[in-house]
């Protein structure tokens, strides 16, 4: 069985891309790969049986050999600094509630900063 790694796969449009160890393109159909199983991320490396059709080269039966390690998950801040992080949050959602409640929007500045910072924390949290 050849094997090769995932160029790209679109997991909206169901189809994507195997760049074969030879260097050549094979399409790659959703209907190939094992059911049940997360979209393949580029660069994992996979096995698969090879049909030609009238547009090519497509893989059958896909098997994942080994994914890429996630870079965001490598760089994840460990949990008990999140624990810091989300104190901070809270302190700092807690002082937007009482401007709230004084029946008034935070200024720009402020506004900007608590977006900016869930926006950081939600990215650390989804890592």
């Amino acid at each position: 069985m050849p094997t090769g790694k995932i160029r790209f796969f679109d997991e909206g449009r169901g189809f994507g891309f195997i760049t074969a160890e030879d260097g050549g393109d094979v399409f790659l159909h959703a209907s190939a790969l094992p059911a049940g199983i997360d979209p393949p991320r580029p660069g994992s490396r996979v096995e698969y049986d090879v049909a030609e059709t009238k547009r090519g080269p497509s893989a059958l039966r896909v098997q994942i050999l080994s994914t890429p390690a996630s870079v965001a998950k490598a760089h994840r801040k460990k949990p008990e600094d999140m624990v810091v992080i989300i104190e901070d949050v809270i302190k700092l959602l807690d002082d937007t509630s009482n401007t709230f409640r004084r029946g008034r929007y935070p200024d720009r500045r402020s506004a900007g900063k608590v977006a900016s910072v869930l926006r950081a924390v939600a990215a650390d949290i989804e890592a």
